[in-house]
């Protein structure tokens, strides 16, 4: 069965920026635009430097895009939907045919 592509995510990749006084600032540089099946998987609740963090993995299955072309996905990627926000933590084909990919991310947000 086809997965439901029905979230159009933003893929994001960092980069890295001068900062005027020697060093560097990280940014994030958009690579397109994507649709996509979100599936939350677990959660848990861990503690952060100001207030407690809610960690989220979700499966988030994509078109399949060739190896080294800047629409596929790869790991310390984002995906950005709004004020949401997926780090990608690995890359996997879903089926033999490899038509889609799977992305392992993880959404944090303070609790």
């Amino acid at each position: 069965m086809a997965p439901r592509l029905n979230r159009q995510l933003l893929l994001e990749s960092p980069a890295r920026v001068p900062d005027g006084a020697g060093g560097f600032t990280q940014s994030w540089m958009p690579m397109g635009s994507l649709w996509a099946e979100v599936t939350a998987r677990t959660g848990r609740e861990a503690a952060g430097v100001a207030a407690p963090m809610s960690r989220i993995a979700y499966k988030i299955i994509v078109r399949a895009a060739p190896v080294g072309a800047q629409s596929r996905p790869k790991p310390d990627q984002r995906f950005v939907e709004g004020d949401r926000v997926f780090l990608i933590l690995s890359v996997t084909e879903n089926d033999a045919d490899g038509r889609y990919l799977i992305c392992t991310a993880q959404e944090e947000t303070v609790a």
